[in-house]
């Protein structure tokens, strides 16, 4: 079976019988062109199933409508739901996004941001891999004026624009949260400290253990990528350690949930043996039982900042204030495994 040949505008102006300038500039909307002319247009357009070149379109008129957005990880329901916040409010402006993950990989990365460059979209959304410490592929797309905006991941790190949460500081809620439970040996299943979300992340931990009068136990200290089989492993070697932790703090929910399966493994009474909180709100941790305390990102208001920050950008090319810091407060989602005094 033969392919069908893509419809081009000669075709639309073949049965038209008028020139395929004339066809571009009624499918332009240009005012010169009849608005009889123009309906026309449209109407062989929609029979010949005519698919513009967006491509050609960018080239000539410097303007795509598309927007890159790269995601480490597509199945989070964070990144996933500050996407869905993205596309939701770009779209109200005319823009579509053009979706790649890096899957973690800082090659893969290199090439989503190639790709989408040669795409010439008008601006790219990124959220770094865990891997990522050289920059020069972003420094890149600043090198070309196109609007770079970074979210959850990469705060000072490129300098340009940012939206996330306080990473540091959320630590500090989680660590209250837990010595006003009674707990005083507490474990971080951290992420990899060369991202600089977990590295705040960690400091908030080491820093709120010492407002607390508590001592500093590098050992409960774990780095990981915060999988769920990372969560299991890291909560064995903790097990084993002969003054284990009452509480264990993961900087993810899945990797929370592989420490809450090996509790109950245990048959570790959680949270009256071990307390457990986890990090980004993951629909799971209200599901399973008991149900996991977690802090929230607030996943949608991050999305509608990355995406008004971008319109700002990308709407005025001299406006060049001093580049934008949107830090928000997080909140901590108390449930049941940490809430010994309601167990």
């Amino acid at each position: 079976m033969k392919n069908k040949r893509k419809t081009t505008i000669k075709d639309i102006a073949n049965v038209l019988k008028i020139t395929p300038s004339a066809v571009s500039r009624a499918l332009n909307n240009h005012p010169r062109i009849s608005d009889k002319t123009k309906e026309a247009v449209k109407k062989v357009a929609l029979e010949l199933e005519y698919q513009p070149n967006q491509l050609a379109s960018a080239l000539r008129s410097g303007k795509s409508n598309l927007v890159g957005v790269i995601v480490p990880k597509t199945n989070s329901y964070f990144f996933s739901t500050v996407v869905e916040s993205i596309e939701n409010e770009l779209n109200k402006e005319g823009y579509n996004l053009i979706i790649t993950q890096s899957n973690e990989s800082y090659e893969k990365e290199c090439r989503n941001i190639q790709t989408l460059l040669q795409t010439q979209v008008d601006g790219i959304i990124a959220s770094l891999t865990n891997e990522t410490v050289d920059f020069s592929h972003y420094e890149k797309i600043k090198s070309k004026g196109i609007p770079l905006i970074l979210y959850d991941r990469g705060e000072n790190d490129i300098g340009v624009d940012y939206v996330g949460i306080d990473d540091y500081e959320s630590s500090g809620l989680v660590v209250k949260h837990l010595v006003e439970q009674g707990c005083k040996r507490i474990a971080h299943l951290a992420g990899l400290s060369q991202t600089r979300i977990y590295k705040n992340r960690i400091r908030g931990y080491v820093d709120a253990l010492a407002n607390h009068n508590l001592p500093l136990d590098k050992d409960l200290i774990k780095e990981s990528s915060l999988t769920i089989e990372n969560g299991r492993e890291i909560t064995q070697e903790l097990l084993k350690l002969n003054n284990r932790p009452d509480a264990i703090y993961a900087a993810g929910d899945y990797a929370a949930l592989g420490a809450l399966q090996v509790l109950q493994e245990h048959n570790i009474k959680v949270p009256q043996e071990i307390a457990l909180v986890g990090f980004n709100n993951e629909p799971f941790t209200s599901l399973v039982k008991p149900s996991i305390t977690s802090i929230s990102q607030h996943n949608k208001k991050i999305g509608k900042l990355v995406a008004k920050q971008f319109l700002k950008r990308v709407n005025d090319k001299n406006w060049k204030p001093v580049l934008t810091k949107n830090i928000l407060n997080a909140e901590l989602i108390i449930r049941d495994s940490s809430n010994r005094k309601e167990a």
